[in-house]
């Protein structure tokens, strides 16, 4: 039980940058655009609160940091895409590129520098439980941060004027023009969130995950949370079962081996890849479902009428 416990510790670990990323993209999906840059801006996130957290010592101000990083990148797709009109495919794509290069070079004077890992929460009484108290009481607040974003947004999107306002613009951005709705306004607001987001989930990967920067340390998870908004059918309470599926599969590579299974270490780095793949071709097979539940308006460029 405790070795179970110790992997499902590590699953938790694992989910959380990806239910960030996740979580901001899908508001930014639900608005009716494409942001493909979710990896640039993860690790342009990654880099900014390693670097602010080392320079001035407050793992608080790194994290702020992190997800102001990740709102700039934002910031410079919803100029690409909403203001001038660039295609949002192409302009995410670019982004991406752009934040990996940039990261790069911010960070190469950080390469192998150490910082304090985030400090667990101690709840008196209930993180000194055996194998519960770790699992459930053990973790450092960003973790809890992105497991409440997921009933945040539910409300948010369901339940509040704004959310709905977002939705009927993903839907229908023509209509919602027609209908006074600042769909141009909207989307920057939706950008932004989205971007700081996927910074959470970067800094997360700096300060928590594993408290160090590397190049290119995100490996790809921008991607699979891209993924994982349409394996949740663009559904936030689907999102916390994915991200954690996912989490898992990640964190399976460290432990197979470990177990006296024979398997090539470079077949269960693919494994979270490939299960990215299965998932996507599973859904495909059930196109019409998706179809229903995808925004109307995803990745179509707004002219608003004169």
């Amino acid at each position: 039980m405790e070795v179970l416990a110790a992997v499902l510790i590590t699953v938790v670990g694992a989910a959380t940058p990806l239910l960030f990323a996740a979580v901001g993209e899908l508001v930014v999906e639900k608005s009716g655009v494409l942001n493909l840059g979710v990896e640039g801006m993860m690790v342009l996130g990654a880099v900014g609160a390693f670097a602010v957290t080392l320079t001035t010592g407050s793992a608080t101000i790194g994290i702020l940091a992190g997800a102001a990083a990740g709102a700039a990148m934002a910031l410079v797709f919803a100029l690409l895409t909403l203001t001038l009109l660039a295609n949002q495919v192409a302009s995410g794509l670019a982004l991406t590129i752009f934040g990996i290069g940039a990261s790069a070079l911010i960070g190469r004077s950080f390469v192998g520098m150490p910082v304090d890992r985030l400090p667990q929460l101690d709840l008196p009484g209930l993180s000194g439980l055996a194998i519960v108290g770790p699992l459930l009481f053990g973790h450092d607040a960003l973790v809890y941060l992105s497991i409440l974003s997921i009933p945040a947004t539910i409300w948010f999107l369901e339940r509040s004027r704004a959310g709905l306002v977002l939705r009927s613009i993903g839907e229908n951005h023509q209509a919602a023009h027609a209908l006074g709705h600042p769909v141009i306004m909207v989307r920057y607001l939706a950008l932004l969130f989205g971007g700081a987001m996927a910074g959470l989930g970067g800094a997360y990967l700096s300060l928590a995950y594993t408290p160090m920067w590397a190049e290119n340390m995100t490996a790809g998870r921008g991607w699979i949370a891209l993924a994982l908004v349409v394996f949740a059918t663009w559904r936030p309470g689907r999102l916390l079962l994915g991200a954690y599926l996912f989490g898992g599969i990640t964190v399976a590579q460290l432990h197979v081996q470990g177990f006296g299974f024979a398997i090539p270490a470079q077949f269960l780095s693919m494994l979270p890849y490939l299960a990215t793949i299965a998932a996507l071709v599973a859904i495909s097979a059930d196109g019409t479902r998706a179809r229903l539940n995808a925004p109307a308006s995803l990745g179509r460029i707004f002219h608003p009428e004169t």
